[in-house]
């Protein structure tokens, strides 16, 4: 017989786990009702989910834009790379003290990477392959099959470039968690979420690109991962990772594959179908899989052993129409398997600009176009990355060659609005030339401003990846808010220091006499703590209306841009009424103070509030429009990317349009919020013809 139900109260709690409580809810005729409440929210495992999503909708759209899977993957292999030093299996394996283990069987293919990785107790793989081999393929493939098997417990695969690495100036973590917090909205607030995922294991690292670690680091590299034991998938070019560990140390617990080349029986099926029509495809398979085969069959059964050299084909032969690939058969033009690809590298931009620009999009010189991107491969080569930033397209021009155009840029935007304020305050024409005169000395001082950030705070440089909002709960925490506010007082102190000069000079300038203690004096006194103040004030309200951005989507480069533009048009409109208030109001205060002391000495001292308000909403347009120009990404990018390097020919003035549509065209690829080149070849390319170019012309100027 069953023993009767214990009776319960209404304030009883049964818990059948430790994840589900139950409680009792009501009585109602004499029934008792039990409701689940659900346990505590993770916030830690929420951020993963959302990181989950974003990188799963980036790399699915990478995907698609790349056409790896259209019509079908070609058949990426890998074999274990038994020839290349590796840690001894049992440490692969995670055996105890004693055990000894053989190899694993880590052999496959495309559609079986995430099943190969799981297969190493360790979770530290690497693969290994030739320049093109189906790196990048692989990758993608891995982080796209792990999340769409994942569960809420498994981490977060993220591809991180190597290239961006400097291992002797920052640990992995912390390398790491910059990263995700530069890419990920989710985890760029300054908040510890990105670091807490990356120290509880809930990012799972894809290091793509051992071999392009900056020359003679790749013995650092290898220390740094192996002072860490966190699991993780890495991708190098073979001969540069084998000569890494003979001359340093393996990879701790990590097995090694590398990736086979393609075959000509793997291009049977794919190259007739990629063209719209046969397009020739069928007399070049013909003679790649003639026996025996011809010198020029061999030579391009070489160059159609990689994924990359495929996709350089399909580009150039099936992309545009008219185009017949039994020319790359003719050895009189293309003697070597070398010459070749470095035909197909060049030919690929120029037929991507062939094709009809997809919606939205715009037509774009090919000439003009691969003279542009050569530029900016010719931008990276020098900075030694791959990653195109917009904010630092100016990087690779001289400190002083930037100092002085963001100098020029903020002193005509600043003398222009100055200007039209002094204009219509006076009515006088004469305020177009004393807004004029004052924009040329202040661009000279935010000139100054520009070269000091790039030596003292290059930071300051970098995206806000924040927003403006006009409710709900401050974006910054306390700590950080106060940091602002004292470095905002400090640059305001800077600002009216700098002020009060300007108007001495523009003073000595009108009037032609030179007046320390009248002029000078005064506006030391007045306008000096009132910028101090009001730059306090500023930092205080737009670091109040911040707030993270939208935590459910990737970064991308125009959406970054679009936000940074936003927060600093905002910014303008917060910094201008601040100033309005504390200078028009402030400076009677002050006046008021200073009017009898002053007069002891002779000075006169004349204040009245329309002046006075003139006064603070000129000088809080200039400030605040000056700031924005020399001291931030958006006003970098404004001043240099968008004026400079358009009217010296380097770049196009759409050029935000220019770089979505050369993404769009498979030109470039989006890596969170930056571009990279398709490859690295390519890159390397194009800034070998823009150099080539540049050399020509210059000598052609000399010689005339």
């Amino acid at each position: 017989m069953a023993e009767p139900e214990p009776d319960r109260s209404h304030n009883e709690i049964t818990a059948n786990t430790v994840a589900d409580v139950w409680m009792i809810g009501a009585v109602h005729g004499g029934q008792h009702f039990y409701q689940p409440v659900p346990a505590p929210a993770d916030p830690l495992r929420e951020a993963a989910e959302d990181l989950a999503r974003a990188v799963r909708a980036q790399w699915r759209a990478e995907e698609n834009r790349l056409r790896i899977s259209a019509p079908f993957p070609l058949p990426v292999r890998w074999r274990r790379a038994d020839e290349v030093p590796t840690d001894h299996w049992a440490n692969i394996r995670c055996r105890p003290a004693g055990a000894t283990a053989g190899p694993l069987p880590l052999d496959g293919e495309l559609a079986k990477i995430v099943e190969v990785y799981r297969r190493v107790p360790s979770g530290r793989l690497v693969v290994l392959g030739k320049p093109g081999s189906g790196k990048t393929i692989l990758t993608l493939r891995f982080v796209l099959d792990l999340l769409d098997n994942r569960t809420g417990a498994d981490a977060v695969p993220i591809i991180f470039s190597l290239a961006a690495w400097d291992p002797t100036a920052i640990t992995l973590e912390d390398w790491l968690v910059s990263r995700l917090r530069n890419d990920y909205p989710v985890l760029a607030a300054g908040q510890s979420s990105a670091a807490e995922l990356v120290k509880d294991r809930r990012v799972l690292p894809v290091l793509d690109g051992f071999d392009e670690i900056a020359h003679g680091l790749h013995a650092a590299a290898l220390a740094e991962l192996n002072a860490t034991a966190i699991p993780l998938l890495l991708t190098g070019r073979s001969e540069q990772y084998a000569a890494a560990v003979a001359g340093a140390q393996v990879l701790s617990a990590a097995a090694v594959v590398e990736l086979a080349d393609l075959t000509p029986a793997d291009l049977t099926a794919y190259l007739p179908r990629i063209a719209r029509t046969d397009g020739g495809w069928a007399a070049v398979l013909r003679v790649l899989h003639g026996n025996p085969r011809s010198a020029a069959g061999a030579e391009l059964a070489a160059v159609l052993s990689t994924p990359l050299m495929v996709a350089m084909v399909r580009g150039v032969y099936s992309d545009v129409p008219g185009k017949d690939p039994a020319e790359l058969l003719d050895r009189g033009r293309f003697g070597s398997s070398e010459a070749i690809e470095t035909y197909l590298i060049g030919a690929f931009t120029t037929a991507a600009y062939q094709r009809p620009p997809g919606p939205g999009h715009r037509r774009w010189d090919p000439e003009l176009a691969e003279h542009w991107l050569g530029y900016l491969a010719w931008h990276l080569n020098r900075l030694g990355k791959p990653d195109l930033q917009w904010w630092q397209l100016g990087d690779s021009l001289r400190r002083r060659t930037r100092a002085l155009v963001v100098g020029l840029v903020s002193g005509l935007a600043t003398g222009l609005m100055i200007a039209v304020m002094d204009t219509l305050g006076t009515g006088s024409v004469r305020g177009l030339a004393h807004g004029l005169l004052q924009g040329l000395l202040t661009g000279i001082a935010f000139g100054v401003v520009h070269w000091g950030a790039l030596w003292l705070a290059p930071g300051a440089l970098e995206p806000a990846r924040v927003r403006m909002r006009l409710r709900g709960p401050p974006g910054l925490p306390r700590a950080q808010l106060r940091q602002r506010v004292r470095w905002a007082l400090a640059i305001g102190l800077l600002f009216g220091v700098a002020s009060a000069c300007v108007r001495q000079v523009q003073t000595a300038l009108v009037l032609g006499a030179f007046e320390p203690f009248g002029v000078l004096v005064v506006d030391a006194i007045v306008y000096v703590p009132l910028f101090g103040f009001a730059g306090a004030a500023t930092a205080l309200v737009t670091g109040w209306l911040e707030t993270p951005l939208d935590a459910k989507a990737a970064l991308s480069p125009t959406s970054l841009l679009r936000t940074c533009r936003e927060h600093e048009t905002i910014r303008l409109v917060v910094v201008v009424p601040v100033f309005l208030l504390v200078m028009g109001l402030g400076t009677g205060a002050v006046v008021a103070l200073i009017r009898a002391p002053a007069a002891e000495f002779g000075i006169g001292v004349l204040w009245d509030l329309p002046l006075a308000l003139m006064v603070g909403a000129s000088t809080g347009l200039s400030a605040a429009s000056g700031y924005v120009l020399s001291a931030t990404a958006w006003g970098q990018w404004l001043a240099l990317s968008r004026v400079w390097l358009p009217l010296t020919g380097r770049l196009p003035w759409s050029l935000p349009a220019f770089l979505a549509d050369a993404h769009h065209r498979g030109v470039l690829r989006q890596a969170g919020s930056a571009y990279q080149f398709r490859h690295a070849r390519c890159q390397d390319h194009l800034a070998q013809a823009y150099q080539a170019r540049w050399r020509s012309t210059r000598a052609k100027a000399d010689r005339n």
